[in-house]
């Protein structure tokens, strides 16, 4: 039986990258560093999980000699927190809104009793930004886990996040329905034994999904066939219902 949704959050519950990689290359030239992430090259970096570990990778793609150590590491700190403070600014007071679907989906999932999580890599800080305006300053209130950088130090496609999310719930992985955007997302949380539901974006839509339950353009209105084509089950919106048959089904062919 279905109990939980696990959101991630960067490109799943709104497409952010955008809103990221400005965010890196202002942080950038504020402290005069002579980089810049272009569209390609940023699509690239994010099969590297985590805003640190990406500065740092870019660097030694950049610099192979630069020496490794304490005063590399203040750098990216140093970077990352300008980085945080710019994209706050970019996305806060809803200037970003969530993709189509995902507000409406949490709202019906929680009044229909599942419980909602958060599993991602990202800072909190960015998780308050995005998501203190569309569901309110107490938006914490509404989900039952939430793990992110300041929890898992080991990031996606490492399946830690959502190991820690499901322990906090005291939930099997049978019991729940992970929403992911990119390859290391699908990676984590197949890992974790996660039915997966993948939403891209233009920034992940070459990446390989073959371990999704389904892969949907977004959680809005679209034209959704059940897996198989089950005749007179289609669904116009991505309902709680269609998740709950959606996962029975998958539940019920893993145990065949």
């Amino acid at each position: 039986m279905l109990e939980a949704l696990i959101f991630d959050v960067d490109g799943t519950l709104a497409d952010t990258e955008a809103a990221h990689r400005a965010a890196f290359n202002d942080a950038f030239a504020e402290v005069r560093l002579d980089w810049h992430w272009d569209d390609a090259t940023y699509i690239r970096l994010l099969g590297v999980s985590g805003g640190k570990e990406r500065i740092a990778h870019h660097w030694r793609m950049v610099e192979p000699d630069v020496a490794e150590g304490a005063a590399m590491q203040a750098t990216v700190e140093r970077v990352h927190a300008i980085k945080t403070r710019l994209y706050e600014s970019r996305v806060s007071g809803g200037q970003l809104p969530l993709r189509p679907g995902v507000l409406r989906l949490m709202r019906e999932a929680l009044a229909s009793g599942l419980r909602l999580a958060i599993a991602t890599t990202t800072t909190p800080a960015n998780i308050d930004a995005l998501l203190r305006t569309p569901l309110g300053p107490d938006w914490k209130h509404h989900f039952a886990a939430i793990g992110d950088a300041s929890t898992a130090p080991r990031k996606k496609p490492d399946p830690l996040v959502y190991q820690q999310v499901l322990a906090t719930m005291g939930l099997p992985p049978s019991a729940c329905l992970a929403f992911e955007d990119s390859a290391n997302g699908l990676r984590a949380a197949t890992a974790a034994s996660l039915q997966t539901l993948v939403t891209p974006t233009v920034h992940t839509a070459d990446h390989r999904f073959d371990d999704a339950l389904l892969v949907l353009p977004h959680l809005g209105d679209v034209d959704l066939p059940l897996p198989g084509g089950v005749a007179g089950m289609d669904q116009r919106w991505v309902t709680v219902d269609a998740l709950r048959r959606w996962h029975a089904g998958s539940t019920l062919f893993e145990s065949a």
